[in-house]
């Protein structure tokens, strides 16, 4: 507890090197809150300080913490190609409003080895013709990999847009054998 009695926001962070790069996973009581891709140090220390201004707690470097072992034991073994879900429980704080309905919706209807198109994902959220809310929605993504916005393509059969980089969200769909490995 703080000084009012108030408890704190305890928010604990750790990089885990995967198969497309460092990812850098934080955690708070509630659960994993925030993934960040191409953690690099000057990466790292700006979503650090963006989540430290977002939750108004310091994250403090504890990858053995019980909050985050769970998390890098799953994302370890999914990009290990020997798990195609995450069970954990997620800290939705970051995102709210229309943009955590879609994205609450990817998490619990789009499985390992499939993709939805945008407009579909519009559709399904009762907002038909918010194909481009939804990309927003998806750029937004604090937990991408884990809600899953890879899997989010364009209905043309176009690949469209990833926060992590088209080369990543192409090699994410590769894991999940929805494309085929890249050749070099």
């Amino acid at each position: 507890m703080d000084d009012d009695g108030r408890y704190e926001q305890r928010v604990v962070w750790a990089v885990v090197d995967t198969g497309i790069g460092p990812l850098l996973l934080a955690a708070t009581r509630e659960g994993l809150v925030n993934v960040v891709f191409h953690a690099t140090d000057e990466v790292r220390d700006k979503a650090l300080s963006r989540l430290a201004s977002r939750l108004g707690s310091e994250p403090v470097e504890e990858p053995g913490s019980p909050l985050l072992a769970e998390a890098i034991r799953q994302f370890e073994a999914y990009f290990a190609g020997e798990r195609y879900f995450f069970e954990l429980p997620l800290d939705w704080s970051l995102i709210s409003g229309f943009n955590r309905e879609v994205l609450r919706e990817l998490a619990t209807t789009v499985p390992f080895g499939t993709v939805v198109g945008y407009g579909d994902l519009a559709g399904r959220v009762g907002q038909p013709g918010a194909a481009q809310a939804v990309g927003m929605a998806m750029g937004a993504n604090p937990l991408p990999v884990v809600v899953p916005c890879h899997r989010v393509v364009e209905s043309g059969g176009g690949i469209g847009g990833f926060g992590g980089g088209l080369e990543t969200k192409r090699r994410l769909l590769a894991l999940e054998g929805v494309l085929p490995e890249p050749l070099f």
